[in-house]
């Protein structure tokens, strides 16, 4: 694979001054790998009332004898809706082979979703043998019909050059496409090509205004970025308490550099009043993640024991409603 360095960089801004790990490292747009492709939350396709509903119902094996009769005349979502089927051992063995023979059956009468998983089957080498270049092709003709992870992932190829040529400008196009699909990952990657220059003049206005809108659809990365943006008032008119809501959701989230800077916040009353057991908590859960800080080291030593006890259990209920937020 062709590397190429990576159109995002790191954000440095800092509450307080910068700790020693606490860089906010931003998903790259390069580094793109098969097993990395974005994927949408697997939905059913828009099929016939029956077999749609049969389809939410659980009921499997109605919805697949239904949507075999539609893909027999023709139907492309019924074929798409079957090779998600096998795809995900839905009502069938799950069979990675046959779930890429129905996304191809889909693809060829021209199903947007077919031509996407399809395209995501042959760049993971999932059912098929690993087909970048294909790939790539299906991605074409899925962004064509305005597939925005489609727009996305062929961004992510011009960038590289592994399967087209490499082209940035090429590629900042299509990740505006996608972006004005309200594409989120799209719209936090494009701030960086406004951010950097890259394919794009350099505008730090719409910069922020992509990761502005990345942040309000919920990426974490995207909403410690904007808060730090905001809170500094770069390329945005300043607005300290806006920034440490977009942080605080951040933190909440588990980013360990939006916890670091959170902290930062209530040690030194920075946009907020200050706050010993939140400044020690955040600390605390930010450190567990790798991120060292010294500064906020010195500040923990001359906590109270009592002080230090409840942050410690703030922090201990924090992973703890986290932890059953993933089960």
């Amino acid at each position: 694979m062709v590397q190429h360095r990576a159109c995002l960089v790191a954000l440095c801004l800092a509450i307080g001054g910068t700790p020693a790990a606490a860089a906010s490292k931003t998903a790259a747009v390069g580094g793109w790998k098969p097993t990395e492709v974005p994927r949408e939350e697997p939905q059913p396709p828009v099929v016939a009332d029956p077999i749609y509903g049969a389809f939410d119902e659980g009921k499997y094996q109605e919805a697949k004898t239904l949507a075999e009769a539609a893909a027999a005349k023709g139907d492309g979502p019924a074929n798409t809706l079957l090779g998600q089927m096998y795809e995900q051992g839905l009502g069938v063995p799950q069979d990675l082979g046959k779930a890429a023979e129905w996304y191809a059956k889909g693809a060829a009468v021209g199903d947007v979703h077919s031509l996407f998983s399809l395209g995501v089957m042959l760049a993971e080498a999932r059912g098929v043998k690993r087909d970048k270049k294909r790939a790539a092709d299906f991605f074409e003709l899925a962004a064509a019909k305005n597939h925005a992870v489609a727009m996305y992932n062929l961004a992510i190829i011009y960038v590289e050059g592994f399967a087209r040529p490499q082209d940035v400008a090429k590629a900042a196009e299509l990740m505006e496409k996608a972006a004005n699909f309200d594409y989120a990952p799209a719209q936090y990657d494009l701030a960086a090509f406004y951010r950097e220059g890259s394919g794009v003049p350099r505008d730090i206005a719409k910069a922020a205004f992509w990761l502005g809108k990345a942040a309000e659809a919920g990426l974490p990365n995207a909403e410690l970025e904007y808060g730090l943006m905001l809170f500094n008032g770069k390329g945005i008119p300043k607005n300290e308490k806006a920034g440490l809501d977009f942080i605080r959701r951040s933190a909440e989230k588990g980013n360990p550099v939006a916890q670091n800077r959170l902290a930062r916040a209530y040690a030194y009353g920075a946009g907020v009043e200050p706050n010993i057991i939140s400044a020690v908590k955040w600390h605390l859960l930010s450190r567990e993640a790798g991120v060292t800080d010294f500064s906020l080291d010195q500040y923990l030593s001359r906590t109270t024991d009592d002080e230090r006890a409840k942050a410690e259990k703030e922090a201990a209920d924090w992973e703890q409603s986290m932890a059953a937020l993933l089960q």
